[in-house]
């Protein structure tokens, strides 16, 4: 079969991390492990916040919509690594490597944009305290949300569908650990200039959209800081932002990095290294910067266990 010819092949082969065969326990048990508590974290924060009255404000309502974001992301990734792994296998099938790829454009996406708005809650709060229940409502903040979805799934569909007519030839090796659509592009048999011209566009659209707002919130955030006359006011104001500033910072050095990466280089070990990154750590770790950073939360959490243990 020529190359270009088979659009309907019935799979991929994923290379994963390491074709060594003696880590592949390694890896099984440290992806395992750091699944596990990605999910279980992340849940931790969606039940403390729907379980405590004081948690129902904007800011963590725009929280637990990341924390779930966080384990879809991992979970349209991470269970198919493993199962690969543990029956030694590195098979992906055409309907599976497409419906990954649509999938974490989709969650990845709209990370990308409750980041931003999380950052105009933030912006709002601090600046504009005293119109801050007006201007956030709970009506608004749904259209936020909304919105959001609405962006990230526009943007997966049409890339997703723009893989579909993409042409590959057989035994397609795909040096990942899951279908990254930059490598789907670049393995195409046929001609993928529009597919990477879309891509590009959409990552420029879609980075620095959000991360402008970002940086122009926290400008206004900086100067409002600036004026505030006691050190301690200071201090608060500045920790109500420290815990977003860190996952922004995480969020967008990886995602940045393995794009702009592949830009420059032909090497997919670092765009693999900053994928695993932005896909797996970056989740995992969420849930313990905002929680061990914000009281309301640990206070919440002791609540809700309290209830549980009282209810037994």
């Amino acid at each position: 079969m020529g190359p270009g010819n088979d659009t309907h092949i019935s799979g991929f082969l994923l290379l994963g991390l390491s074709n060594k065969p003696e880590l592949q326990h390694l890896l099984f048990g440290l992806f395992l492990s750091m699944y596990v508590i990605t999910v279980f974290g992340n849940l931790l924060i969606i039940l403390a916040v729907s379980s405590d009255s004081h948690l129902h404000t904007p800011m963590y309502f725009f929280l637990a919509n990341l924390s779930f974001v966080d384990i879809c992301v991992t979970s349209t990734i991470i269970p198919k690594m493993l199962v690969n792994i543990q029956t030694h296998s590195k098979v992906i099938t055409y309907t599976g490597c497409i419906s990954q790829i649509c999938f974490s454009l989709l969650f990845a996406g709209w990370e990308d944009f409750l980041l931003a708005v999380m950052a105009y809650d933030r912006f709002v709060a601090i600046c504009h305290p005293l119109h801050y229940t007006v201007i956030m409502n709970p009506w608004l903040c749904g259209l936020l949300a909304l919105l959001s979805w609405i962006m990230s799934a526009l943007n997966s569909l049409i890339q997703s569908l723009m893989v579909l007519t993409l042409s590959f030839c057989s035994e397609v090796e795909i040096p990942h650990f899951f279908c990254e659509i930059h490598q789907m592009i670049q393995l195409a048999c046929s001609d993928n200039f529009l597919n990477d011209t879309v891509m590009y566009v959409s990552v420029v659209v879609l980075a620095c959209g959000p991360l402008s707002g970002i940086l122009y919130s926290y400008s206004k955030i900086i100067s409002s800081i600036y004026r505030i006359s006691s050190a301690q006011g200071k201090y608060k104001a500045f920790s109500t932002c420290a815990s977003h500033l860190s996952v922004v910072s995480l969020f967008y050095c990886t995602v940045l990095g393995v794009y702009l990466s592949s830009a420059v280089t032909q090497s997919s070990h670092g765009r693999t290294v900053a994928s695993v990154m932005y896909t797996v750590v970056t989740p995992m770790l969420n849930p313990f910067i905002y929680s061990l950073r914000n009281k309301d939360i640990k206070e919440a959490l002791i609540r809700f266990f309290r209830r549980a243990t009282i209810a037994r």
